[in-house]
Formats: structure tokens, sequence, C-alpha cells
């Protein structure tokens, strides 16, 4: 991690927060910048001006221009009209579901979808094609039976209410031990 601008005066809990922020972004193929300013718009008790938000993180504007748009497109952060003020103000989405939501959304629109496209393109050619091994079908068919499934159980997954959903998440374990034990024995009878 590296260490934030001197003048920028954030809390000790705050700058760890935002450089962690940044590092796992970049683990997840996100520019640090993009990570590092939705960390410090996500914890920030108000608007911020581009301006402000690059001498707080001491990043180059241009570059704070070029993440918040990513993060606009992303629709993780809003543009807030400050009466009074010509300038742009953006703040985070705070609703951690719906961060959550959004970023599921935009990764299975750029990342899944083309997969799904491109694994059913294989399937069918290879179905087409005698000089495809059938094992090779088999585990393209396979393969894509997995993705469609996850990418319906997301589909489901959206329509559940938010306490539902939250309440699901919470059984954790338990659900498994569940699943796990099976039917219900019967009682013999004597």
């Amino acid at each position: 991690m590296t260490e934030i601008s001197e003048k920028a005066g954030l809390p000790a809990a705050v700058e760890r927060f935002v450089l962690h922020w940044g590092d796992m972004g970049s683990e997840w193929g996100v520019n640090r910048s993009v990570s590092q300013i939705h960390a410090l718009l996500y914890l920030s008790d108000r608007p911020r001006t581009a301006e402000e938000i690059a001498d707080l993180l001491g990043l180059a504007r241009s570059n704070v221009s070029t993440s918040i748009k990513e993060l606009l497109a992303w629709n993780l952060i809003r543009r807030v009209p400050i009466k009074g003020d010509r300038r742009d103000h953006f703040e985070a989405e705070s609703d951690l579901w719906e961060i959550v939501t959004r970023i599921a959304a935009a990764r299975k629109e750029r990342e899944i979808d083309p997969a799904i496209a491109a694994l059913q393109a294989c399937a069918q050619d290879a179905e087409r094609d005698a000089r495809v091994h059938p094992v090779a079908r088999k585990r393209l068919r396979e393969m894509l039976d997995f993705v469609e499934t996850m990418d319906r159980w997301y589909a489901q997954m959206l329509t559940v209410p938010k306490p539902k959903l939250a309440a699901l998440i919470r059984l954790g374990a338990r659900i498994v031990r569940i699943l796990s034990a099976g039917p219900p024995k019967r009682a013999e009878r004597r």
C-alpha cells in the first residue's frame, strides 16, 4: 500500500480503508485510483468535487476525471448539484446491497453475457464438426449448462426482496446442513 498525500489529513482509519479498497480493486481488475476514489466517496459525509478528491488522494486531476467517468458508468457514484456552486460534486451509493447488485450487473454484462454467447457458439460449432472429439463436445455442453444455470440463478436472486435474501445468506451453514441431511427418516412401525 502506498501512502496517501500528507496534506490530505484523512483520519488513519479512512486512509487505511481507501488504500485497502484500492488494493482490492486492483486484485479484481479495477484501476487502483478508481477503487480509491470510490472508497473515499463511500466514506465521505458530503459530496466532493474532483479537485477535492485529487487533493485528498494526491492524484492527478486528469486521473480523477477518468476515474469518475468509470465510476459513473458503473453507476456507483452520481453527480449531485450544490446550490451556488457550478462545479460538479459527486457522492457514492451508500446502500451496500445496491453497490453489490450494480457491480454484479455490470460484471455480468461485461463478462458473463459474452462468455455465454461464446460458449453457445462453440457448443453449436462442436456439434456440427465431426473432427471435434466427443469428450470436447460433452465438456463444452457441461460448461455451457453450468454457466447458463448460474445465470438463471442470478436472475432469480434479483427477484428476491433484499430482506429475504439477507436472511437466506445469514442462514449460511444451516442451509448446508439441511441440504446434506437428505429427506427425513420415517419412524419404523412396530
